[in-house]
């Protein structure tokens, strides 16, 4: 019951279905086949009382389909709305409502209501819908069997409906749930790659500014290592954006792991990488978790370590784990708390169970501490 109160509830406070109503080559077919059927019914049958209106309420009702989707309360209430003057007026003329089994369509109306009516036009049409049903039953009254029948017959669209609609919400906040968990990954990628590559840029434009006048072949070999940088940030940025294309062409490009060290560290002239153990048979989500944790360890250090002469990398394997540590030689800095270095690193380090912890060294420095199952896999 509570769980039936929920659902009823979140359905009342939806603004409108998820999916984008849109008329589809189905309903031209069925209003077709409807109109057919009722200018058939309207000229062989000879029992149907009001002919001319009969037939006219039935064509406009069928037609009026075609909107059922992008506009449902204005259907529904001018369905039932109708239904509902013809009703009060066969009961006080003691005359039977005028029908054709064409009109039994509107049942496809309560459905049109709960599946893309907001909440607040689904609380409004079921308004119509049942005061047109009770008056019909009045008016019409042939048993209480056929009245709960016929009742049930009407609303039963309208639970399928919100059991429909109920399943494709969730679906869409699943996927949401999913998008939104891509863009953190992405967003993580992202910083760690263009972060780290840019700051190498910077730092070599500054050091080759320094050198312009009296070494210009350093200014050289610093413009080098510039476009070097910069042609890789590049070459990432592109991976990244093609994993966002809708059409399902994107490359899928490997993930950097330990094999990408040496370069990494060979790109900062201050980095001393160590590697000491087994480390062929990592998996493949931790080899790409030490390489953004380094990449990231390193980025810091070369921004905020003030007056660092070295940044030793040591990678090292024991038992059933990795140990990564990346420190510096520099002056104990304050962590920027709004940024999003040492929460990217900590959040890929819990996700694959391993730890990480990052501090000033109690001597001089910064250092980052990572342990990592050997096979973790990505949870």
């Amino acid at each position: 019951m509570d769980m039936s109160r929920t659902a009823f509830r979140s359905l009342l406070a939806e603004p409108r279905a998820p999916d984008p109503p849109q008329r589809v080559w189905r309903d031209w077919v069925l209003v077709a086949g409807l109109l057919i059927a009722a200018v058939l019914e309207g000229v062989l049958r000879t029992d149907v009382v009001w002919r001319p209106f009969a037939l006219v309420f039935a064509l406009a009702t069928a037609g009026a389909l075609l909107w059922r989707r992008t506009h449902p309360l204005a259907v529904v209430s001018g369905v039932f709305g109708a239904i509902i003057v013809v009703d009060i007026v066969a009961l006080f003329s003691d005359r039977a409502p005028f029908g054709l089994y064409a009109m039994i369509c509107v049942v496809l109306l309560p459905y049109a209501l709960v599946r893309w009516g907001s909440g607040r036009e689904i609380v409004v049409g079921f308004v119509f819908i049942l005061v047109a049903m009770v008056l019909g039953i009045v008016s019409d009254f042939t048993g209480y069997a056929e009245a709960v029948g016929g009742s049930i017959f009407l609303l039963f669209p309208a639970t399928l409906a919100a059991a429909v609609r109920y399943r494709w919400t969730a679906r869409v906040r699943e996927r949401d749930q999913v998008r939104l968990r891509e863009r953190e990954q992405l967003a993580r990628e992202l910083h760690d790659t263009v972060a780290h590559h840019v700051s190498a840029i910077v730092i070599r434009a500054q050091a080759g500014q320094a050198v312009a006048t009296a070494r210009p072949e350093a200014a050289v070999e610093a413009l080098a290592v510039i476009e070097s940088e910069g042609a890789r940030t590049l070459a990432e940025l592109r991976t990244m954006v093609g994993v966002l294309r809708d059409d399902g062409t994107a490359a899928l490009a490997p993930q950097p792991g330990i094999a990408d060290l040496q370069r990494l560290a060979d790109a900062q002239p201050r980095v001393e990488l160590t590697m000491s153990g087994d480390l062929d048979d990592l998996g493949p989500a931790v080899g790409a978790a030490i390489y953004r944790i380094a990449q990231e360890s390193i980025t810091n250090a070369t921004r905020h370590a003030r007056q660092a002469t070295r940044i030793e990398v040591d990678l090292a394997s024991y038992d059933e784990n990795v140990r990564l540590t990346i420190h510096d030689d520099g002056e104990p800095t304050t962590m920027n708390p709004t940024g999003y270095g040492l929460p990217g690193m900590t959040e890929r380090a819990l996700l694959l169970g391993g730890t990480l912890a990052a501090g000033p060294d109690p001597h001089r420095g910064w250092t980052v501490t990572a342990v990592l199952p050997r096979t973790a896999a990505r949870r």
